[in-house]
């Protein structure tokens, strides 16, 4: 779910008496388009080699798939700067959090605010109330929180529904966390509550501005690139 104010398609065409096969993959909203270039083979004495090579290039093409296209370098600088602003990791902050507030994090974003930067963590409490725990991403400590307040009478229904997709799942927001940080600093964490195959999104950044969208299965742990807006 995202409370707070916080891609791919792969053409390949293979040689069937050996050659190459070349995947473009563009996607997110901001992010070029990447080619991989791999060598196909119809030989059976070389079919080992081959299948490992797909392997690696199918793991590139999904952390092609993950990224933002046409990002520009003004969204990279600021995508840099969110992300050298959060010396505490999210999965750091999310149990920060929880130490503060007993309840579940639903969501995690490391936002803008002017010239610095908070980490925002929504939690929902055993009974039912929602608060808002802000963060210092430099040391993880606890800034402040407040309980946010049902003005459009649409908490009840969607608290349900939240709960109801919790209740299905076996990793917290802090492991989703931890579970997709090795593809970049993670600067959002958020359940997904509303769509058929729930998960947490997850958004991170690379070292050079480049930002990539996640989803990672609430019961495996396991991270995919995020094709809903395909």
């Amino acid at each position: 779910m995202q409370r707070n104010v916080v891609i791919a398609t792969i053409a390949a065409a293979a040689l069937i008496g050996g050659g190459t096969a070349t995947a473009i993959a563009v996607t997110g909203d901001d992010e070029t388009v990447a080619k991989k270039t791999v060598a196909v083979s119809n030989d059976d004495n070389n079919r080992d080699g081959t299948n490992n090579t797909d392997g690696t290039a199918q793991d590139s093409a999904e952390d092609q798939a993950a990224r933002d296209k046409d990002e520009d370098a003004e969204d990279k600088a600021e995508n840099a700067a969110d992300a050298k602003a959060g010396q505490s990791t999210a999965a750091d902050v999310i149990r920060a959090a929880l130490q503060h507030t007993t309840g579940t994090a639903v969501s995690a974003d490391l936002d803008d605010e002017g010239t610095t930067h908070v980490w925002e963590v929504d939690v929902l409490t055993d009974g039912g109330a929602w608060h808002s725990i802000q963060i210092n991403p430099a040391n993880g400590k606890v800034l402040g929180s407040h309980t946010e307040k049902d003005n459009d009478g649409d908490d009840a229904a969607e608290t349900a529904q939240i709960r109801a997709a919790l209740k299905g799942s076996s990793v917290t927001a802090a492991e989703a966390a931890e579970a997709a940080a090795a593809k970049g600093t993670v600067t959002s964490v958020d359940l997904d509550e509303e769509s058929t195959d729930q998960a947490w999104e997850v958004d991170t950044t690379a070292a050079d501005g480049t930002g990539s969208d996640w989803r990672v299965n609430p019961d495996s742990g396991k991270v995919t690139a995020d094709r809903s807006n395909d």
